[in-house]
């Protein structure tokens, strides 16, 4: 539940931290431990599992996987893959590496578009709720998640991002963003220029004005 300070995909905390787990699931390696705590005989029924969840809470059916995208991550993932092993040294992960990893790439290869990550945001703004009024989380749930998307969501830039927008976000190195105003929207961005830390420049800079604009600040 603690923001690292470092690089979404640095593997230094891992090293040293004294409990050897990922800090949060924001980062690549707690995606990776996480992915591989879907249940599921194979990667294919877990990645299927989470694909339906996905589709369940932004509304639509059609989400899919960009295949081309996938390959691409599989075939360069080689800095996530030592995540991967280095978390099954360590008894974090207990099933197969390979099948939680193939879990991660594909969930990072998901075709979104900003409609997609508003509506995201909206279930998460309203707890956990879709638009049809049906509860699919907890609100406990829900309030975890946005709490971690402010304390993590930006990763090393999310305290920054806290005072100039201070709104509940989780940023992807594809450029898109994901926004909770509780109670109110969510709202989805998309730039795929990145800053130095991964997050969209352009994104990060819209949602500065509008929050200051409308007022939409939680602090």
């Amino acid at each position: 539940m603690e923001p690292t300070g470092d690089p979404f995909n640095s593997i230094m905390k891992l090293e040293t931290s004294h409990t050897k787990r990922p800090y949060n699931p924001m980062i690549n390696a707690g995606a990776i431990a996480i992915s591989s705590f879907i249940k599921g005989h194979d990667e294919r029924e877990k990645f299927n599992r989470l694909l339906d969840f996905m589709r369940l809470i932004m509304e639509d059916s059609t989400l899919d996987v960009n295949y081309k995208i996938y390959v691409g991550e599989s075939e360069t993932g080689n800095r996530n893959r030592s995540m991967g092993y280095f978390l099954k040294s360590e008894g974090v992960i207990e099933g197969n590496v390979e099948e939680a990893l193939d879990v991660y790439f594909k969930q990072c290869s998901v075709e979104v578009d900003a409609k997609n990550l508003a509506t995201l945001g909206l279930f998460l703004a309203n707890n956990g709720t879709l638009a049809n009024g049906k509860k699919i989380i907890s609100t406990r749930e829900a309030k975890i998640v946005k709490t971690l998307m402010v304390t993590c969501g930006m990763y090393d830039a999310s305290g920054a991002f806290a005072i100039r927008v201070g709104l509940p976000s989780k940023s992807g190195v594809g450029g898109g963003i994901v926004s909770v105003v509780p109670g109110r929207m969510g709202i989805g961005v998309y730039g795929p220029a990145l800053d130095s830390k991964g997050n969209s420049l352009a994104g990060c800079s819209f949602l500065e004005d509008f929050s200051r604009e409308l007022g939409l600040s939680i602090f």
